[in-house]
């Protein structure tokens, strides 16, 4: 067994995510870039174990230096038709990590991310989708494509994400559709009991 996969927690037998995150950090100090690629090599590993401490590691390194990870855009868009729930939203969050950097290759699996966001059941994955699409609709070319599918993720989303949602987005809407996002938000707030919520949505609305 190969060094990188032996400082995994469960190479060390540790039932938390210490070792994972740690040694996110170590790779990221030693800018090991060898030791992504077996992280990478591993999202397939019959150990599912191992499979999902590499997959964490990975998204870990994505949060601390998304340079790193960006060039295995296709490797975490593959994960996202696992059948392990884990590996799926695990890989969504390394995909929002990177989006921002390597939008055109994000881009062309889009179809593919919005299924997995509303079939996977996962929340963490929804949520990470909502980052992508910002991400996107951040590159001109891709904003229209980005910002409808953004108003209809926010016209469908559980009204406890709802307001994270419009925090997320509201800074990427571009002047001649922030109408349009200011009538569905505040529409939504019709759904919406907790005032703690209610004034989160308000706050975005103000800001618009």
């Amino acid at each position: 067994m190969s060094s990188i996969i032996d400082q995994l927690a469960v190479s060390l037998g540790h039932k938390d995510e210490v070792p994972n995150i740690e040694l996110a950090h170590k790779i990221v100090a030693t800018n090991n870039k060898e030791g992504i690629e077996e992280l990478v090599d591993n999202l397939n590993n019959k150990n599912k174990s191992i499979a999902f401490d590499c997959i964490k590691t990975l998204y870990e390194i994505g949060t601390k230096k998304p340079e790193m990870i960006s060039g295995y855009a296709k490797d975490f868009i593959n994960q996202l038709n696992s059948k392990q729930g884990r590996m799926i939203w695990g890989a969504m969050t390394a995909i929002s990590a990177i989006a921002g950097l390597v939008p055109d290759e994000i881009y062309k699996h889009l179809t593919v991310i919005m299924d997995t966001a509303d079939n996977s059941g996962s929340v963490i994955a929804r949520d990470h989708t909502i980052y992508i699409l910002a991400a996107l609709a951040k590159h001109q070319k891709y904003y229209e494509d980005s910002t409808a599918l953004i108003l209809e993720q926010l016209l469908k989303s559980p009204v406890n994400q709802l307001p994270m949602y419009a925090e997320i987005t509201a800074s990427v809407v571009a002047v001649k559709d922030k109408e349009t996002y200011r009538k569905m938000l505040q529409e939504r707030l019709k759904d919406i009991e907790q005032e703690s919520k209610i004034k989160r949505i308000e706050k975005v609305l103000k800001k618009l």
